[in-house]
């Protein structure tokens, strides 16, 4: 799709308003980890959807926020107090919020964003993820989840995640909702077009190779 279609989908709807990115406060030790990052930040500011992330300048965090920035898009922070100085928080993004704990970050970030992607990361972004994920299962909020599998990092999750569901404690439907790609713009096309129902609805849906 053209950048033009991309601009002209985004005013009709197509694309979320707003995309919150889980990713590390480091880059790991990869290349591919930041230039996904990159790209990804390119692909939501040329199509206006706005960044929300966890505030940080440093690691990956910091390099969606600048691409995202780069390319003319909007960014919100969301940190903790006490983190501002211990994650580098970026001084250049659009809107920085300051909250009072982990847990109010992680609600204020739920609440500013219609979508979440997971890029490569460590505790943290597990965290992030698992409990945005858990809240659409047990419908606290029904927006679309996914994960950005580069360079097959979440290889050994997905398995595992199919290994839960084989042994009975995740249900298909659960399963299917978590949006997995290898491919950015394919990935948030999914996410504009989730919806609770179709994707339970549909086996397999969730689950990419």
């Amino acid at each position: 799709m053209s950048e033009s279609a991309d601009e002209a989908a985004s005013g009709n709807g197509a694309w979320p308003a707003s995309v919150c990115v889980y990713c590390g406060s480091s880059s790991g030790d990869r290349e591919e980890y930041a230039s996904a990052a990159r790209a990804l930040g390119a692909l939501l500011a040329r199509r206006r959807i706005r960044l929300v992330f966890g505030g940080g300048s440093v690691g990956l965090m910091g390099v969606v926020a600048d691409a995202v920035l780069e390319g003319g898009g909007e960014v919100t922070g969301v940190i903790p107090h006490r983190l501002r100085t211990a994650e580098l928080a970026h001084d250049g993004v659009t809107e920085m919020i300051a909250v009072d704990s982990m847990h109010a970050r992680k609600q204020r970030m739920v609440e500013l964003s219609d979508a979440f992607i997971a890029l490569p990361g460590g505790i943290g972004t597990m965290d992030e993820l698992f409990e945005t994920w858990t809240w659409l299962q047990l419908g606290i909020h029904d927006k679309p989840v996914g994960l950005l599998n580069v360079g097959n990092y979440y290889d050994p999750l997905i398995a595992f995640l199919r290994q839960m569901a084989d042994r009975g404690f995740i249900r298909p439907a659960h399963l299917d909702s978590l949006q997995i790609e290898r491919d950015a713009a394919r990935l948030v096309e999914r996410l504009g077009a989730f919806r609770p129902s179709a994707s339970s609805a549909r086996p397999g849906a969730g689950l990419s190779p």
